[in-house]
């Protein structure tokens, strides 16, 4: 040990008798906890064929029990007979990759409900389009995959600088599965429909009746963009049967001759306006942006445009049965570690919600005990003392008027509107009927002068009401205009280029103009469909799946911060005052998701924005869709904790030889300053051979001092008080110790890993306050609880058939991910490896407890550099970006929706609960969604989901998203608002839930059975063209395509050789990712490069931005005199010709001809022409549009490197899948049957 250069002061192989001792939690209690094994409530689903218990003993190893009790299975008594419908189809579809060139070769599925048949003979197809192919691809080269780093974004940072009061945290990266949730130990769950995906929990609302105490006024600052807010609706809210409940719009904007929007940004929010004594402060912060267009950050055009609604119900009903693992059965959200009671949900329920008045105040209520207490509903011990106002029950409440009959909805053929929709604003009478008897005394009788607000004369709106907006809502359009673009019938097997040129945005949903302004932004809440059916029974007859995709902590470049000590929620489901709630008076509000009238609190009359006072329609909370609150002390469980960041370093032989050291302690070097947090940051470190090394880092030390613990079976503290010091007052100390450690261990011979008992000795360390942890790991776990063996057969990489082993092996990293985040901590996994070292076991660890998982396959500092850039690159992005802890998401929705399925790394508290130990700003979410109840009532419904977290400054946040969205009654209108990339995430996610739950070829057949059923459905009851052709409306004619590419990208291709580390990271991926960027890992963007111009540009930062139109992924598009640039997400790769122009490449990559370029280039040099500046500049821009920074390969036309660029060709045909015109025809095959 003479040549570490730390003190090594003790090296133990017992326990320590001053053991420190693992506190007993907080949130959850230790007492409460209990084995994670997953207890789920199934609903019945289509997937009969895989029960409950099959599920589970799927997914996790033998090790893990399957839960033989305690399951809830939903009754099934309100069942409809149209939601049994199933994806799978009368005769049963070849599987479609993996067949050679003669022959379909499906492996027939386990799964009744999917499609298999016996093989069946088919013709090669080569130029169906009767155009020979400028450039052909060789038939051996796989077309499939995309790169198993892909999927790191990059978003406009929001600097401290830029708010400087607030510290903003980040969401977890989705979890690597996706952990689909159903009701883990729901304490209460309702009558589930039964719809393709089994296992539908509703949340359960908790009415609070606590007297409304004294509301303290809210500042927002207005957002610019004009969809800032996403709303969630909560299910299993109380029904009322008001048509005109959501006329919310009027409610936040004056409606008078001169409808003039005040923009945020002409506002005088910045200004120091002083406002009356106690009158909460709007702290804003506007970033502008220079540059005319943004990056492509968001699947929606430059100009703002309104959130859009996913397909994902497409897969709810048939195609994805996946939908069956309720709660990711494999990947979902594991079983609390404390089963909560049901008073104890109650409380929970209130975690986000301080207390239970109209107006949430953050004074007298008592302490919560849980999260849930802090987001949800009134407190038990709220709910009995507060029988001086108690909650008016729904059923004495004064019923509104009955919706009027729809009009009958026109022929299958006629793809008009199923409702005759008045224009928003108009017609409606001075009082909604639904509340007049509920006018306020002093406005009873009296005519208000403006119908828009009821009972109260006063009342100018910018804006029509809510409720006014809903009635127009039924319909795409009038049924005597024309026809809307998303419904023109496309002839899929005619028209060549179903691909746009420019980037495909998010659809805006048919809103008022004014609802469009005021709606979420599509980059942070997205539907599957614009267009809300009526009942389930119509979603069935779409075969559309439906569901939510969330980004909900993303940078803003602009986010409204209200700092006030009154948070007004509905009391009844707690919903937070948003954009699309209405004002009956002055004095009274409706919710838009349960209907209950509430009061406005005194202090919200006035408007500091404004300095006017019984204005709250103008009130910034209702004004802007996605707003942050400064939540009170109501909020928390504990006392903010500092930020605490540990480090968990492998430094076996393997970590020496890879370098991974130096690379990360020399980013720690340069962004120690950086990390997010407050005068209070700790941080520490840990190192791991076949033991485990601690190191104190006490102030007052002349140098690092090295503990070790090497009894790996019983881990302890060794000097629990000194290992995780300040970073200011330690930091020369932690500077000594990251300058020494990539030396320290150079001569090791070290070969074991016992990753397993660093990682006990971590959660122990961590236990008291929470925090984040960071993993760096190299190879499989070799000694101590949680060690591995291979599962890997290098022979079976590329099975057509079963590919094994996507599950983990054992469930120790579950249950320790599980532990952690009880007791808020988070782990992070980066992985760096060249052999298998069975992700699908560890990625566990970064899944259930809100992580991040990272993966470097084959690094090498020196070997192989650009995946050494990389690192370098996403470190500082990791340990710069904002992050949040302690954090809840509570997403609700209007009364008849329900939740029944969750994507993403968390741990799902109750029944709509999610719980995140962080949060960071790179992760995304999915929700699957049904229809509990007719929506024919109203005509808008609206979501609304709540983040709420304690921030690195030690602030505790709220940050609320709200979207609303139309209702329709007919097919096509259905039709004509799918968003189809929405919808092909959420497939992606049922998917991989799919694999690890059933077979990978089970999840395969379901994704062309979406295909086959959606365009089915189309034919049959909307499209009235002939039944030979391959029809599509315009909105679903990229979803053949998408499909395609998603069956050829590396998590579910078969048919070509892929490692299982590396299909497992892709489909970590998948769970993970934010739309916008997943969509670029499923299909890539190609430009061609060489012939770069100003037309077309777009102005960033005083620079030119060139345009290049997007190219088909066909080598038929590439040609050998040309440069092409394939943007995927975490990789770019430019493909150059052997007969490029040598100006080109001379100008652009510095070389004077095609031969003198090097093999493996990653870099465009900086030159002085106008092509260089061109090309860096476009890459520049591209790049900037995500966080992680992608790497750069330049390929040549027949060097090896250029198999991995063909395999994201996914329109052409390879040796194990169809190509895109042979897709089509197997397809309209199926169809046919």
């Amino acid at each position: 040990l003479r040549h570490f250069p730390v003190n090594i002061c003790f090296s133990f192989s017992g326990p320590a008798q001053n053991q420190m001792q693992v506190p007993s939690g907080y949130g959850l209690h230790h007492q409460n906890y209990i084995a994670p094994s997953g207890h789920y409530s199934q609903g019945p689903g289509k997937m009969t064929s895989l029960p409950l218990d099959t599920q589970c003993g799927d997914y996790y190893s033998a090790l893990y029990t399957v839960p033989t009790q305690n399951v809830v299975t939903p009754s099934t008594a309100n069942q409809q007979p149209v939601a049994q419908q199933m994806y799978s189809r009368g005769p049963p579809a070849p599987h479609i990759v993996g067949s050679t060139p003669g022959s379909f070769q499906g492996a027939a599925s386990s799964a009744s409900h999917l499609h298999t048949s016996a093989s069946q003979p088919y013709s090669s197809f080569v130029n169906h389009y009767n155009s020979p192919a400028m450039y052909s691809a060789n038939s051996s080269v796989a077309s499939q995959g995309f790169p198993s780093t892909c999927g790191h974004y990059a978003v406009s940072t929001v600097s401290n600088t830029a708010y400087p009061s607030v510290s903003y945290p980040s969401l977890p990266a989705g979890d690597t599965y996706g952990q689909m949730f159903t009701s883990q130990n729901a304490p209460t769950v309702r009558p589930v429909k039964d719809n393709s995906f089994s296992g539908q929990n509703t949340a359960i609302s908790h009415p609070s009746p606590l007297p409304p105490p004294p509301s303290q006024q809210h500042h927002q600052q207005q957002s610019v963009s004009g969809y800032n807010t996403l709303t969630w609706s909560a299910p299993g809210l109380l029904s009322t049967q008001d048509n005109l409940i959501r006329n919310h719009t009027g409610s936040l904007a004056i409606v008078n001759n001169n409808p003039t929007v005040t923009d945020s940004l002409s506002c005088p929010v910045m200004q120091n306006v002083q406002p009356p004594k106690s009158s909460p402060v709007v702290s804003t912060v506007l970033s502008g942006s220079s540059s005319t267009r943004t990056p492509p950050t968001a699947n929606h055009p430059v100009e703002p445009v309104t959130s859009v609604t996913q397909p994902s119900e497409l897969l709810q009903q048939k195609g994805m049965q996946y939908g069956e693992y309720v709660n990711n059965q494999a990947s979902s959200a594991p079983t609390p570690l404390s089963s909560t009671s049901d008073d104890e949900e109650e409380e929970e329920e209130d975690e986000e919600a301080g207390v239970d008045s109209s107006s949430t105040t953050s004074s007298a209520s008592p302490m919560p005990n849980s999260y849930d207490a802090l987001e949800g509903g009134s407190y038990p011990d709220m709910l009995s003392s507060s029988a001086s106002s108690p909650a008016p029950d729904p059923a004495h409440e004064p019923d509104p008027a009955p919706a009027p009959a729809p009009a009958s909805a026109p022929a299958p053929a006629l793809p008009q509107p199923s409702k005759m929709a008045k224009p928003f604003g108009y017609g409606y009478p001075a009082l909604q009927p639904g509340y007049q008897n509920a006018a306020a005394p002093h406005a009873s009788g009296v005519q208000p002068s403006n119908p828009v607000y009821s009972g109260f004369q006063q009342y100018p709106q910018h804006y029509p009401g809510v409720n006014q907006l809903s009635s127009s809502l039924g319909g795409l359009s009038l049924q005597s205009s024309p026809q809307p673009e998303s419904l023109r019938p496309v002839n899929l097997t005619q028209e060549r280029n179903v691909l746009p040129m420019t980037p495909v945005w998010a659809p805006v949903p048919n809103l008022n103009a004014d609802l469009k302004k005021l709606n979420c932004s599509p980059d942070s809440f997205r539907c599957t469909l614009t267009n809300i059916p009526q009942t389930q029974a119509l979603l069935n007859k779409a075969k559309l799946p439906l569901g939510l995709l969330l980004h909900p902590f993303r940078d803003l470049t602009q986010l409204p911060v209200i700092t006030s000590n009154t948070i007004v929620r509905c009391r009844s489901c707690r919903t937070y005052i948003n954009p699309f709630v209405s004002f009956i008076d002055q004095r009274r509000w409706k919710c838009n998701l349960c209907y209950r009238v509430n009061d406005v609190p005194e202090e919200f009359m006035y408007n500091p924005l404004t300095r006017s006072y019984g204005e709250p329609h103008k009130r910034p909370e209702v004004q802007n869709s996605t707003v942050e609150f400064i939540a009170s002390s109501d909020y928390m469980l504990r006392p903010p904790q500092p930020a605490v960041y540990l480090f968990v370093l492998d430094v076996s032989h393997n970590a020496v030889e890879a370098g991974y050291l130096t690379i990360l302690c020399q980013s720690l070097l340069e962004n120690l300053d950086k990390l997010p947090g407050d005068s209070r940051t700790r941080i520490g470190f840990m190192t791991f051979d076949s033991t485990i090394h601690f190191y104190n880092l006490q102030e007052g030390l002349s140098q690092p001092q090295m503990l070790i613990v090497s009894d790996i079976d019983d881990v302890f503290l060794p000097t629990p008080d000194s290992l995780l010091v300040n970073l200011y007052e330690s930091k020369e100390l932690i500077k000594d110790l990251l300058n020494a450690l990539p030396n320290m261990f150079t001569n090791t011979r070290e070969t074991h890993s016992a990753l397993g008992p660093a990682l006990q000795a971590a959660f122990k360390l961590m236990s008291p306050t929470g925090g984040r942890v960071s993993v760096f790991q190299t190879q499989l776990p070799s000694l101590g609880a949680g060690l591995l063996q291979s599962r890997e057969d290098p022979n079976q990489r590329s099975s057509t058939k079963v590919v094994q082993h996507l599950g983990p092996a054992t469930d120790f990293y579950k249950k320790l991910a599980l532990d952690c985040s009880g007791q808020q901590t988070a782990v992070d996994l980066f992985l760096l490896s060249s052999q298998y070292s069975d992700l699908a076991s560890l990625a566990c660890m970064s899944k259930y407890s809100a992580g991040c998982i990272y993966y470097y396959p084959s690094f090498h500092s020196t070997h192989n550099p650009s995946q050494a850039e990389k690192l370098q690159k996403d470190l500082k992005r990791y340990l710069t970006r904002k992050i949040g802890f302690e954090a809840v998401m509570r997403i609700r929705c209007t009364k008849g929706l329900s939740m029944h399925t969750f994507h993403g790394n968390f741990f799902v508290r109750s029944t709509d609960l999610l719980s995140l130990a962080n949060i960071n700003p790179d992760a995304g979410f999915a929700v699957q969604l049904s229809i509990e109840e007719s929506l024919t009532d109203t005509s808008l419904v609206c979501f609304q989901t709540a983040l709420l977290y304690t921030s690195s400054k030690g602030e505790r946040r709220i940050r609320v998203h709200t979207l609303c969205l139309p209702v329709v009654n007919s097919l096509a209108d259905v039709y004509a608002g799918v968003d189809v990339q929405a919808a092909i995430c959420l497939l992606a996610n049922m998917a991989v839930d799919r694999s690890i739950s059933s077979s990978l070829s089970d999840a395969r057949d379901a994704l062309v059975n979406a295909v086959v059923d959606s365009l089915s459905a189309y034919g049959s009851t909307v499209s009235n063209l002939q039944h030979s052709a391959l029809m599509a409306p315009s909105s679903l004619k990229l979803f053949p395509l998408y499909v395609l590419a998603l069956l050829k990208q590396k998590a579910f291709r078969t048919g070509t050789s892929t490692r299982l580390d590396d299909r497992v990271h892709a489909m970590c991926q998948i769970k993970s990712q934010p739309l916008v960027h997943l969509m670029k890992m499923i299909h890539p963007n190609l430009y061609r490069i060489d012939r770069l111009t100003d037309e077309g540009a777009i102005h960033v930062n005083d620079r030119v931005v060139p345009q290049p139109p997007l190219q088909k992924l066909s080598a038929e598009k590439l040609t050998r005199e040309g440069a092409f640039l394939m943007d995927c997400g975490s990789v770019f790769y430019i493909w150059v010709g052997k007969g490029c122009d040598n100006n080109f490449i001379e100008n652009v990559l510095g070389y004077p001809n095609f031969a003198s370029i090097p093999q493996k280039m990653t870099h465009l040099p900086e030159l002085d022409t106008l092509s260089s500046e061109r090309a860096r500049s476009f890459i520049t821009w591209l790049r900037d549009s995500r966080p992680l920074s992608p790497v750069l390969h330049i390929v040549k036309d027949e060097s090896p490197a250029k198999t991995e660029f063909f395999q994201h060709l996914i329109e052409d045909r390879t040796e194990a899948a169809f190509s895109y015109y042979e897709f089509l025809l197997h397809v309209q095959q199926q169809i046919c049957k």
